[in-house]
């Protein structure tokens, strides 16, 4: 079994974190062929400070290693260091609607909060789902503020697969 999920490395991370995300982490890595990613891309959507990125980057993937990934068991990496990633939003964006993004509850909530939006917070979805559908994922740990991606991911690969054959596998959400 193939596990992936992420986390941005923006916001102070805090004790929810630990008990809603990292203890999962850990105990699914457990469970099959573990991938775990830093997803820096994600960040870059809204206005960031890039020095503070990266220094945030290196913070969340030591936390993550502190708070139980096993590197003998697991793949921990940083989304922009595979450019994979980029690649798969890029044709999956190809099979999603505007429709279907336009509908994403998280992108109107933080689009509500800037002056600015753009294109790649639109977008956004697509990209976890990239970054999801790359790794033939079986299983997805998330939070439930995530199941809307999710969903749309499971739509993707089910379209993707319809039109071009079957390529990925449609993963399921441990919340």
């Amino acid at each position: 079994m193939k596990i992936f999920s992420g986390i941005q490395p923006t916001g102070a991370k805090h004790l929810g974190n630990y008990s809603g995300g990292f203890r999962q982490y850990a105990a699914t890595q457990e469970q099959g062929e573990a991938y775990f990613c830093v997803v820096d891309l994600h960040s870059i959507t809204t206005p960031h400070d890039p020095e503070d990125l990266r220094a945030r980057t290196l913070d969340l993937a030591a936390l993550m290693f502190a708070t139980g990934l096993d590197p003998e068991r697991s793949t921990v990496f940083v989304q922009s260091h595979v450019t994979a990633h980029a690649e798969a939003a890029w044709l999956l964006a190809a099979v999603t609607s505007y429709g279907q993004l336009g509908r994403m509850t998280q992108f109107k909530e933080k689009a509500e909060r800037q002056e600015f939006v753009s294109a790649g917070l639109f977008t956004y979805p697509i990209l976890m789902a990239g970054d999801i559908l790359l790794y033939q994922t079986d299983i997805v740990p998330i939070g439930d503020d995530q199941r809307q991606h999710l969903e749309l991911a499971r739509e993707l690969a089910e379209r993707f697969n319809t039109r071009f054959g079957e390529t990925f596998i449609v993963p399921k959400g441990v919340y």
